[in-house]
């Protein structure tokens, strides 16, 4: 069965904000999870850790797009295997456009220059979690799930860094 433009474009945003939750879960859990061996906090420490250590450092903020490329097999898999063939491009394709809008907004965060409203925001609430608060704030597009998941940084945290 096909689809209308309409329902692609929905599906297409529903990828988009599906990647909204990956991003925050593989951020919360992934790459800020307590490592004690010396290989988990090697691994750590290349997956995240350097960019914590080096903010700043625009050869170390995004993902390295050959990792992206592996994890991406068994995400298109399972959404092959599990939705409608009419369906799964469309979601997959929106998942990849929400990592692209991360990534361009993560690195816009670090090293652009905005100087009011929500893009201001938004760097602030980022640079409150790499310099003031590391165990919350993992959003980087938006703070949406860390208020549905209580990881919301408490409104001083904010004010401290303007």
């Amino acid at each position: 069965m096909g689809l209308t433009p309409d329902q692609v474009a929905l599906i297409v945003i529903g990828g988009v904000f599906f990647w909204t939750f990956l991003e925050y879960t593989l951020h919360r859990f992934l790459f800020h999870v307590k490592t004690t061996s010396y290989w988990g906090n090697t691994i750590h420490y290349l997956l995240h850790g350097c960019h914590h250590k080096h903010p700043m450092d625009a050869l170390r903020l995004v993902f390295p797009p050959a990792a992206t490329a592996i994890l991406c097999v068994p995400l298109w898999t399972l959404l092959k295997l599990s939705l409608p063939p009419s369906v799964s491009p469309a979601l997959f394709g929106g998942g990849l456009l929400g990592y692209i809008l991360y990534d361009c907004t993560h690195y816009y965060l670090h090293h652009g220059k905005p100087s009011q409203g929500f893009n201001q925001n938004l760097k602030t609430y980022h640079m409150n979690h790499h310099y003031k608060l590391q165990s919350k704030g993992f959003g980087i597009t938006s703070p949406f799930w860390d208020h549905v998941f209580g990881t919301h940084p408490p409104a001083k945290a904010s004010e401290k860094s303007r």
